[in-house]
């Protein structure tokens, strides 16, 4: 098994009320990736996300697009320290 990894996500675009949140929680659990998404006050929609390399980086590439194919501007990604969340939420 491969040692797990993590990122911080930053999501821009129409990515608020939309259902963004909702649809990348069900894409973590079926995924098996734990952390959280939350809502930013500037727009922007936040994650942090630790999973199995292979799980994250198709994750990571279904945030590009997001539920809707239009609505994300644009995304960054950052490495990060592993911290050992038991289960993706929402916040």
């Amino acid at each position: 098994m491969e040692a797990p990894v993590s990122f911080n996500i930053w999501i821009s675009g129409m990515v608020q009320g939309v259902g963004f949140r909702y649809a990348a929680y069900r894409e973590a659990v079926c995924r098996g990736i734990r952390g959280f998404v939350r809502n930013e006050s500037d727009g922007d929609v936040y994650m942090e996300v630790e999973g199995a390399p292979e799980a994250v980086s198709q994750f990571i590439t279904w945030c590009k697009k997001g539920p809707r194919s239009k609505g994300v501007k644009e995304i960054k990604t950052e490495i990060r320290p592993i911290r050992g969340f038991e289960k993706f939420e929402i916040q």
